[in-house]
């Protein structure tokens, strides 16, 4: 077998136009395009294992996403100095691979990490979000209360069953755990809502968003949301918020190379993690 080698891709992306990350028949996705360009430099097949931290679904932006792919040792040798620049010109202007970078073999995008941090940008200004920013800010209809919203983001940090927040699926556990949840207000105006976590099950974000601002904004108790989390079952009175505040800004990976592999070992036995989106 040919030696290969290992790279690391820090990408960002608009999600506005594509259905989530991972490829889908007949679908523009951001894996897709990534293959397809990777393919037309490389040659079809060229690049193989393109794996990710978080398959973030339709709609969902990234400024700090992660992957990794495999690529013959001799292809990269002759293509590690013009790479990137061919991609920045063939791939479309809502994906951009910011970073290639060569890793040991142990890295592993997905299970190497140690955690993923989203933002979910509000906006509660009664003429709604800014034009330039409408495609990554909520506008949000009522006064949202800043004090109210880290009030409720406070009950859901640490180590819980968020069944009530996830989308159920067979097999996979929804115990996860959250070590930061935090609101702010920007000068601008905009509400942030930073969210961090081991990893996160499918629409753990968006739900745990939609249930606290109904909170900030009154229409219930800031206990409310915390309270949910005595269910063992996804809460129908969450409302999922939508796709396009949230934005993925941060993969974690252990400083020490020499831990990628352990880590990768440990997260694997723990659960599988699936995509927040």
């Amino acid at each position: 077998m040919d030696e290969r080698t290992r790279l690391r891709l820090d990408v960002s992306y608009d999600g506005t136009d594509f259905s989530g990350w991972a490829v889908q028949p007949a679908r523009r996705t951001v894996a897709g395009v990534l293959v397809e360009t990777l393919d037309l430099v490389l040659g079809a097949g060229t690049a193989t294992g393109l794996t990710v931290a978080g398959r973030t679904d339709a709609g969902v932006h990234a400024t700090g996403q992660v992957c990794h792919l495999d690529l013959p040792a001799e292809v990269w040798r002759q293509h590690e100095g013009k790479l990137l620049r061919r991609l920045a010109r063939l791939l479309p202007p809502d994906v951009r691979v910011r970073a290639m970078t060569e890793v040991p073999v142990d890295f592993d995008a997905r299970f190497s990490a140690t955690f993923r941090r989203y933002e979910y940008r509000v906006t509660d200004a009664p003429w709604g979000a800014e034009p330039l920013r409408r495609k990554d800010t909520l506008a949000w209809p009522k006064p949202l209360d800043l004090a109210a919203l880290n009030a409720a983001a406070a009950g859901l940090v640490g180590e819980h069953d968020f069944a009530a927040y996830c989308r159920r699926k067979e097999n996979a556990t929804t115990l996860r755990e959250v070590t930061r949840l935090d609101w702010r207000r920007d000068p601008d105006g905009i509400l942030v809502a930073t969210v961090q976590a081991d990893a996160f099950c499918q629409n753990m974000v968006r739900s745990l968003v939609g249930a606290m601002l109904v909170a900030g904004d009154g229409r219930r108790g800031v206990e409310w949301p915390a309270g949910l989390l005595t269910r063992r079952e996804r809460a129908s009175e969450v409302t999922v918020a939508p796709a396009h505040g949230l934005t993925l800004v941060e993969v974690g990976y252990p400083a020490d190379p020499a831990e990628y592999a352990r880590r990768a070992d440990l997260t694997r036995r723990l659960r599988v993690p699936v995509a927040e989106g």
